[in-house]
């Protein structure tokens, strides 16, 4: 099976054959990959080397033309370094684009904390206007890509993993999805750590729900899963521990509820390991989980 982003490269460079509006600009990540469609399309595909300030500033640029710009590097580049060409050249402008990461949370950790970007969906949380999708699976990604791409003018960020559940999802109408029901709390799974959660919750009377677009918040789903169940909520993401908290507890506003928050850990881990010890480390394994859940529905 391909990985997430070998499947953006090669969805990408077909979309830029047959789609005039579209334009890709690069900061080295994934230039070789891209390298023939350069070749093809020298004015819409720009690599504009280490320099992802003005990575996000060309992109807004293009979007200014009445391209459809996608944005591409590793997340902590492409979301943290550049935060403020984001909130002005797209949100301040009022302009649409396409962010698309690489190597999420800790997917390479040989790479050490400057590679590591477990806060970028919290980030993109504090400006408007931002759907984010984070697939579980690398034809979750075509498709949310597919999406993204004819999306009009909106602002959409694509966040992509190493990580990978074993199978794909029918995504339909992008909302969350209910994927086994039950009766003691629902648990919400997010993008690749589906398959981690359905292993912890197996045997459990909870319903779990996966979500492969986060932001618009499906508060409907949520409402509706607790409606059926209960109000007890376990939030599992493969980001920033807490990120959908609020979000949470907005769906719910009028109903007594507990949540709890799991996913990546605020400490910085410093040795780098594999992507499979930071899980573990972080407490998303599903052994772990399991225990974590458990203890908050008892």
């Amino acid at each position: 099976m391909d990985t997430m982003r070998e499947r953006f490269i090669s969805v990408t460079s077909r979309l830029l054959d047959e789609d005039p509006r579209l334009a890709l600009v690069l900061a080295e990540i994934s230039m070789d990959g891209f390298r023939p469609a350069q070749e093809r399309h020298p004015d819409r595909v720009v690599n504009v080397g280490i320099r992802e300030q003005l990575l996000i500033g060309v992109g807004g640029g293009l979007a200014l033309t009445g391209l459809r710009p996608v944005l591409h590097t590793f997340a902590s580049f492409l979301v943290e370094r550049p935060f403020e060409q984001v909130k002005l050249d797209f949100g301040h402008q009022g302009t649409g684009g396409v962010l698309v990461s690489a190597s999420a949370s800790y997917d390479w950790p040989a790479g050490g904390y400057t590679h590591m970007a477990p806060g970028d969906v919290a980030l993109l949380d504090t400006l408007d206007g931002w759907t984010v999708h984070v697939p579980g699976h690398p034809d979750e990604a075509e498709a949310l890509l597919r999406h993204a791409y004819a999306a009009g003018d909106d602002r959409v960020y694509v966040r992509l993993s190493q990580q990978s559940n074993a199978a794909p999802r029918p995504l339909g109408d992008l909302r969350f999805q209910t994927v086994r029901e039950g009766r003691a709390g629902v648990v919400l799974a997010v993008g690749p750590l589906l398959d981690n959660v359905l292993a912890a919750t197996e045997g459990l009377d909870v319903t779990v729900l996966y979500a492969a677009t986060v932001r618009p918040f499906d508060d409907a789903a949520l409402r509706a899963s607790v409606a059926r169940a209960s109000a007890d909520v376990v939030l599992v993401e493969p980001y920033l521990a807490g990120t959908s908290a609020a979000a949470a507890g907005q769906a719910l506003v009028d109903v007594p509820h507990r949540v709890l928050p799991l996913g990546v850990g605020r400490a910085e881990l410093r040795r780098y390991g594999t992507i499979d010890e930071h899980t573990a480390a972080h407490g998303l394994d599903a052994g772990t989980l399991r225990e974590r859940i458990t203890g908050f529905l008892r």
